[in-house]
């Protein structure tokens, strides 16, 4: 039971890291052309990196980039009290509010993740006219993943 709190706990830290990484770096799509890529902050060439987004007035990408924050936010909200509920909770007791936590990190990188996709991915919107994903945006997808499972192994999973 301790190697799997364990094993889930480094699982969880590692989804908070990728969450920061994903959402702080400026690479969810790339040009196949160029070196440049597009992030949710900026648009990085091989000169550096500008606020010359063609769509950062949009509401779209404000939503995603308040729904990727959140789930920052939730991840590591969640984290702390697992860790609490850990040295304070009764054995026999469940997880539940670190998994709850968790499930609304879940929800917010699946509405932001989406509405980027929705929005952004496909090259017609981007700017670019070949372009790829970048590693955030598959990172914010695998995170997506983690804290799903977590979440719910935390719903599962009792102290004993």
């Amino acid at each position: 039971m301790l190697v799997l709190l364990a094993s889930i706990f480094v699982v969880h830290i590692a989804t908070v890291i990728m969450l920061f990484v994903s959402t702080i770096a400026n690479v969810w799509v790339v040009s196949d052309l160029r070196a440049e890529s597009v992030g949710l902050w900026k648009n990085c060439t091989i000169g550096g990196c500008g606020d010359n987004l063609s769509y950062a007035g949009e509401d779209a990408l404000k939503a995603v980039q308040a729904f990727m924050i959140l789930s920052i936010i939730f991840s590591v909200i969640s984290l702390v009290v697992f860790v609490f509920q850990l040295f304070t909770m009764e054995k026999g007791n469940r997880f539940f509010l670190s998994g709850a936590t968790l499930l609304v990190c879940w929800l917010c990188v699946m509405v932001g993740a989406s509405i980027y996709t929705h929005h952004y991915a496909n090259s017609s919107k981007n700017g670019y006219e070949k372009s790829h994903h970048g590693y955030s945006f598959i990172l914010t997808w695998i995170c997506f993943c983690f804290s799903f499972i977590v979440g719910i192994l935390y719903l599962v999973l009792r102290k004993k």
